[in-house]
Parts: C-alpha cells; structure tokens; sequence
C-alpha cells in the first residue's frame, strides 16, 4: 500500500475495524516514511459474467431495477427492494465464487422475491424463465400452490406434535 502523501513504497496498520454492513473492512495505516495516516476501506470483488462472455462488477442496483418492474403496482416499497437486493448479494457471496455468472443472479434473486410478492416473482419468473404459453404460467402457479400446502401441512405437524 503506497502512501497517499509521500508515495513510500509501504505501511503500516495501526487498527482494522470491520465496516458497519459487514461487506468491508477499514483499516487505519501509517507510513514510516513521513509518519502521516490513512484510512483504506478494502472489498472483495464480485464480478458478473454476462452471458456473452463480457464481465463488469457486481451491482445491487441492477438487481433492484430489474425487480422493480415486476414490482409495479405491487405494495412493494424500495426498502424491500434494497433488502432483496442486500439478501440476493449475501447469497452470492456466500458461494465463496469472486465471479457469477448472470443466471446464477436471476436464481438467487426468485426465492426472496416469492417471499416479498408472488405476483411480481410470477412477473419475474416469466420474463427470466423465458415463460412462452398460458401452460407454463399455470405450471408455475400449480408449483407455488403446491409448495404452500406442503409447507402449511408441515407447519400443522410441527404444531401437532
């Protein structure tokens, strides 16, 4: 790490915190060439691999407008917008992987977003699962019915026991 001021070669850290989301880490360092300080925030890069082959870095707000317009007339505020994207951002860096491809976003981004709204995830889901007959909406209904009433018969179970 070069000194912002004198350009010396190296540093060193006096105290390292990690930053109130928990996505970074400041560090105070001081140069032992001029014995000046300064503040580094360091974060791990999460690339995107678009499917034609072009990367760029990873960005929440593409999540939230990509969502937004599946959102539209749904009680959906930017608060949940930003908390999905938060949440599908913590999926992603959870794999451990600095690169993503796109569609791994798309797949991480439909659990929460049935949590939030199912009618914006069915709006989601139909532009990213490339929905194309009335058949695949009602596919998609019948497995969301379905895994409401499995978990509504596990919750009564747990319940009755």
């Amino acid at each position: 790490m070069h000194c912002p001021f004198c350009r010396h070669g190296d540093s060193r850290v006096v105290d390292s915190r990690t930053a109130d989301d928990g996505t970074s880490i400041r560090r105070r360092r001081e140069c032992p060439s001029c014995g000046r300080r300064f503040t580094t925030v360091e974060t791990a890069s999460l690339t995107v691999v678009k499917r034609n082959g072009v990367s760029e870095p990873f960005s929440r707000d593409k999540i939230v407008s990509g969502v937004k317009k599946a959102c539209q007339g749904r009680p959906v505020s930017d608060d949940d917008l930003a908390l999905l994207a938060q949440r599908v951002e913590e999926t992603l860096r959870s794999n451990g992987q600095a690169e993503i491809d796109a569609p791994d976003i798309g797949l991480a981004i439909l659990p929460p977003l049935r949590e939030l709204d199912e009618i914006a995830y069915l709006r989601f889901a139909s532009v990213y699962q490339a929905f194309a007959t009335l058949d695949d909406f009602e596919d998609a209904i019948a497995r969301l019915r379905a895994e409401d009433a499995e978990a509504a018969a596990s919750e009564s179970d747990s319940a009755g026991s």
